[in-house]
């Protein structure tokens, strides 16, 4: 019997995996997908999670930003990072490094899909093995969750992302975070000649239409050729009970989601991911649930809070001007978050 069973090999279950097997625990990891998996996403990696991907290993390449830039038809604001600079990745750069770790460490990654779970009160079995414990990563539309009945109904607002790449020289060392009444452009430049370009709104149309809704955006992009398809990802809020089910502990993703407005799904995810191998390595399952809310609440609650303002018709045009009225307040939340 192996001690934990990771369904999932995207970054919250890759990391998951590698900091179990750093720790001596015996891992296997369940992925029907073919690596690199890419997933439309901001591709920003904040400064603690790419410190914390260092002390891992997980060797990464990508393109430094020093801060966050938001902006709107008449207002500009930046919020510099103090501690230190993030870095823009491509989807598939990151999960390729992190495939490389898992080699190194000798952790199998196993072609095949979770199916039906079964556990008692001292193992859990799932596609063919039994372990100690199950790490349920298996991303927004976690299958796991819903097998487990851990999912909550989704209310509110609908929001969705559509991201693609631009053959272009970034044009500032910031993530730009453009705001209009349809919603929220992001650039983050990943590499030398290549920026990511991700939409966030709850209105349907095609990339290209929500675009026209960034004109400043769009001039910037002008003459760039895209560098790939448009992908997309959501809907975006994902309710969710609890994070554990007996010896099934849901992390990443899977876990709850709020919304990609602040950008922080992957430096939540490490946090948790060590949470979760540190309750595995104690046989403690129980205290799961409040160290995954103690490490995560302050961005649920930055997130949950910008989002709620976003949505009121009053709100929503005041957010920028208030942030540059604010600067000072902007910058202190920007690296409170970094």
């Amino acid at each position: 019997m192996i001690d934990l069973l990771v369904a999932g090999a995207g970054p919250a279950g890759a990391a998951t995996a590698i900091r179990a097997a750093m720790s001596g625990l015996s891992v296997v990891v369940v992925e029907p997908r073919t690596a690199p998996i890419d997933k439309a996403c901001g591709e920003g990696i904040a400064h603690s999670a790419a410190e914390y991907l260092g002390r891992l290993e997980v060797g990464l390449s990508g393109r430094p930003f020093y801060g966050i830039r938001y902006l709107d038809a008449h207002h500009q604001v930046d919020a510099r990072f103090h501690a230190g600079p993030g870095l823009g990745v491509r989807r598939t750069t990151l999960h390729q490094a992190l495939i490389d770790r898992l080699a190194s460490l000798d952790v199998p990654v196993v072609d095949a899909r979770v199916g039906p779970i079964t556990q008692n009160t001292t193992s859990v079995t799932a596609a063919g093995y039994t372990a100690r414990y199950l790490a349920a990563a298996d991303g927004l539309h976690s299958g796991i969750r819903r097998q487990l009945g851990l999912a909550s109904p989704a209310s509110g607002e609908v929001r969705r992302g559509l991201r693609q790449h631009f053959s272009v020289s970034p044009w500032t060392d910031l993530v730009e975070v453009y705001w209009s009444p349809l919603g929220e452009a992001y650039v983050t430049p990943v590499a030398d000649d290549l920026v990511g370009v991700a939409i966030l709104t709850s209105a349907r149309g095609s990339f290209d239409s929500h675009l026209d809704a960034f004109p400043a955006l769009k001039r910037r992009l002008r003459g760039s050729c895209p560098a790939n398809a448009v992908m997309g990802a959501g809907p975006l809020r994902q309710r969710v009970r609890a994070r554990v089910a007996g010896r099934v502990l849901l992390v990443g993703d899977a876990a709850g989601y709020v919304d990609a407005l602040t950008g922080e799904g992957i430096a939540v995810a490490l946090r948790t991911s060590a949470e979760l191998v540190r309750c595995v390595e104690q046989d403690r399952p129980e205290d799961y649930e409040a160290a995954w809310r103690r490490v995560s609440w302050e961005c649920r609650l930055l997130t949950g809070s910008l989002l709620w303002a976003r949505n009121r018709s009053l709100l929503a045009p005041r957010i920028v001007p208030a942030a540059t009225l604010l600067p000072g307040l902007y910058t202190r939340i920007v690296n409170r978050l970094a």
